[in-house]
């Protein structure tokens, strides 16, 4: 469906998310009885297709960062770029009833992000920016989300740390939603990533006023000539000291 868009880059960005998401739980279905790694390349496959050909229709002169594309070095030139992963959670996704994947949808301009949209499609639940509810009161003992399989050094220190505990997760934005939902307080992250993987989670994190960076403090840079952005730190503004303390 690639009608009915909204000129508001925040709207947009949400509506291609959800409508991304709605095609990957057509795909998934279609595909349940397949061979996964089928499942996982249509997966990845249509949703890229689809948000190619509706960011062309609805944002022509933009240049467009894709997981699943060819990066081509033309938007290193462009005042506005859209930063997509089409299936965030490829895994999660081709594993029939999980529901830590995610769709990202997000837009740089002129050095900053301006709009993003993370869809949880398996949950029914899109975040998207301008407006994100900020995370309700914490609890006493900082949960740390992780991945289920191989939870990365530095979130073992941060859990030791700060005497937290560990919360198992999938997807990269799967992780970040559920800081901003509340479900978790910190994520931490340093084993490798690239632009596509948080730029619409970090996107909503800061409009549910989240701390976000660098392991090291600094700040996330994107629409770089590499696409590597292999740390990431998202946590309640209250927990960054001492996070970014324990990952030193």
């Amino acid at each position: 469906m690639l009608y009915g868009f909204a000129v508001d880059d925040h709207e947009l960005a949400a509506q291609l998310a959800t409508e991304a998401g709605r095609l990957l739980l057509a795909v998934r279905q279609e595909f349940a009885d397949a061979d996964v790694r089928e499942r996982k390349a249509a997966g990845d496959k249509r949703s890229h297709d689809f948000l190619m050909e509706a960011l062309g229709n609805q944002r022509p002169a933009d240049a467009v960062l894709s997981e699943e594309g060819v990066d081509d070095p033309v938007r290193l030139r462009c005042q506005r770029v859209w930063i997509v992963d089409p299936l965030d959670g490829t895994r999660e996704f081709s594993e029939l009833g999980r529901d830590d994947w995610a769709v990202h949808v997000a837009l740089w301009q002129a050095g900053e992000l301006i709009a993003g949209a993370v869809a949880l499609p398996a949950q029914g639940i899109t975040l998207a920016t301008p407006h994100v509810e900020p995370p309700p009161v914490a609890p006493d003992k900082p949960r740390i989300v992780v991945s289920r399989t191989r939870p990365p050094a530095v979130a073992l220190a941060v859990r030791d740390a700060l005497d937290g505990t560990l919360v198992e997760m999938g997807s990269a934005g799967a992780k970040v939603a559920a800081v901003v939902q509340g479900l978790a307080d910190v994520y931490v992250h340093a084993g490798g990533q690239f632009e596509w993987d948080s730029a619409a989670p970090v996107a909503v994190a800061r409009s549910a006023g989240l701390h976000t960076s660098r392991i090291n403090g600094s700040a996330l840079a994107y629409n770089q000539p590499d696409p590597k952005l292999p740390d990431l730190v998202v946590c309640r503004p209250e927990l960054a000291r001492e996070v970014l303390a324990a990952t030193c």
